[in-house]
């Protein structure tokens, strides 16, 4: 499986170290994934996750439910 969240689809981003002396090397910035178990009580069962940490906060204040229909993914997309 990919380095993705699962709900808003952040990757890893490109850039550069940068020395003292303006020396650029190539780096890649990867998100900050962690695998989460959630409760849906429309399937009355858990669903485990690869997702953001700060997707983890958004789904701890407004809810699963509501950041999949913010981000447009499908619950059965998940349930695959």
């Amino acid at each position: 499986m990919s380095r993705k969240c699962q709900i808003t689809g952040v990757t890893k981003q490109y850039g550069h170290n940068v020395s003292h002396a303006n020396n650029k090397t190539k780096r890649v910035f990867n998100s900050n994934l962690q695998t989460k178990r959630f409760w849906v009580p429309e399937l009355k069962k858990f669903l485990k996750l690869k997702v953001t940490t700060s997707a983890i906060r958004s789904i701890d204040k407004i809810g699963l439910m509501a950041m999949l229909k913010k981000n447009n993914v499908s619950l059965k997309s998940l349930t695959k």
